[in-house]
């Protein structure tokens, strides 16, 4: 009888955790905002900032370490890379305010920042 009883405790308990847990999915989905630019890092110096809402295709480094950057419908995506592992192209595009795309070999960072919001209030 003890072991049916803990046997209910812990499915109210995992009950619970799942409730938290689809309602802390729903709360970052529903607040999430739209980047407004695109900021490219490389060797942790800001090399440009490009806006999402203009279509755009820049080539970044030079010789055998480049990658492109696409700017389109207001994403970013790294498309090529002369890197070995692709992780940066394979990651696809990003266009949410604290993403962001790394390739390490070429020590590049593109991360979206600033936007406007989604129109729900974090705070209530």
């Amino acid at each position: 009888m003890d072991w049916l009883k803990a046997h209910k405790n812990d499915t109210i308990l995992i009950a619970v955790l799942l409730i938290l847990g689809g309602a802390l999915a729903l709360f970052l989905l529903l607040t999430r905002q739209t980047g407004g630019t695109a900021r490219v890092q490389v060797d942790g110096e800001t090399v440009m900032e490009l806006p999402l809402d203009k279509d755009a295709q820049v080539v970044l480094g030079e010789g055998g370490r480049t990658n492109t950057l696409v700017i389109r419908n207001g994403t970013a995506q790294v498309t090529e890379a002369g890197c070995p592992d692709q992780v940066c192209v394979r990651q696809g595009a990003v266009q949410y305010a604290g993403e962001s795309i790394v390739c390490l070999p070429h020590r590049l960072v593109v991360s979206i920042e600033g936007g406007a919001g989604s129109g729900v209030d974090g705070i209530a």
